[in-house]
């Protein structure tokens, strides 16, 4: 292998590592989880209880933790085709802000203001939040997919709002949908998009 193309290869697989670095870990850990049962499910998931006891390792843990495989793979499925979406788009700095930021949003909105919930466990939430993160950042960007993205999921985010979980999800699933949680890991993506993109203007300007 002559030296250019070896620079190549290396390239085009440090690209690939910072672009799906993170999508692939988080889809390693919640398949991982899978295996530790309800026992595990119990000792990480979102608990309100809990969190006031000070086990505030759930905060992160509860979203990728899953009530079974019906519930699993969905997600992984989903999270695999956004990362291809924005693959070109979102470094794994982007990734993993918008991942932090929409996972504790969630946490803070089910503490703050929806106290009736005990107990929460799945990805969902955080997809949605990758979803409006990367939305507003191609729409920044000036791409259409933006639009179309942020259509689609405002649509989606107001019939849940409105009428409640769509239709087959829940039976999908195996348990309850907090549509609550996709709303609050919506506001936490965007959120931090917009961190990101007045960051990465302060930084253009040095």
């Amino acid at each position: 292998m002559n030296k250019d193309l070896l620079q190549k290869v290396n390239a085009v697989a440090e690209w690939r590592l910072r672009h799906w670095s993170v999508v692939l870990a988080i889809a390693a850990i919640s398949l991982a989880l899978a295996f530790g049962g309800d026992e595990l499910r119990q000792l990480g998931r979102y608990e309100r209880s809990a969190f006031d006891g000070g086990e505030y390792w759930r905060l992160l843990a509860a979203h990728l933790l899953h009530l079974g495989w019906g519930h699993l793979w969905p997600n992984l499925a989903a999270l695999l085709l956004i990362g291809a979406l924005f693959e070109d788009l979102l470094d794994y700095a982007d990734w993993l802000a918008l991942g932090l930021a929409a996972a504790l949003t969630i946490d803070a909105g089910l503490y703050l203001f929806d106290p009736e919930v005990g107990w929460y466990v799945g990805l969902s939430g955080v997809l949605h939040g990758f979803v409006a993160g990367g939305a507003l950042t191609s729409l920044l960007r000036g791409r259409s997919l933006g639009a179309i993205l942020a259509v689609g999921l405002g649509a989606k985010l107001v019939f849940e709002q409105t009428w409640g979980p769509v239709p087959f999800t829940a039976a999908t699933t195996g348990g309850p949908v907090i549509v609550a949680a996709h709303l609050y890991g919506s506001a936490g993506g965007l959120l931090a998009a917009v961190a990101l993109h007045i960051v990465r203007r302060q930084r253009s300007r040095l």
